[in-house]
């Protein structure tokens, strides 16, 4: 049985950084994609980047130039290292990998930034 394992997640003062890790304790197999959403109290999940297994990344807008996707599909490890972290970045934190079979998703990381 896969399962997703998220870390990284923290409290940080405003402008700090954090990393988000979160690998797969199993194997999946054909990866088509993986990605970060997140969902902030009495707001809907939303996606804050995601990267296809060729290496295409997209990113929500509010995220642009301060987060960067990576993954390692041999791995089936997602990254996401957060820069200038604002206080309107905090949320929970769910990883979601794709394959061409099904998707699978992580407990969630929960990222506090402070002003």
């Amino acid at each position: 049985q896969v399962q997703l394992v998220e870390s990284g997640g923290g409290l940080v003062q405003a402008g700090g950084s954090l990393r988000l890790s979160c690998a797969a304790s199993g194997m999946i197999f054909r990866i088509n994609g993986m990605g970060w959403y997140r969902q902030a109290p009495g707001k809907q999940r939303e996606l804050v980047a995601d990267i296809t297994s060729g290496g295409t990344t997209n990113y929500a807008d509010s995220v642009k130039g301060r987060f960067t996707i990576s993954s390692d599909n041999t791995k089936s490890t997602v990254y996401l290292p957060m820069n200038s972290l604002k206080p309107q970045d905090t949320a929970v934190y769910y990883c979601k990998v794709s394959s061409v079979f099904t998707a699978y998703w992580g407990q969630g990381t929960q990222v506090t930034v402070s002003s």
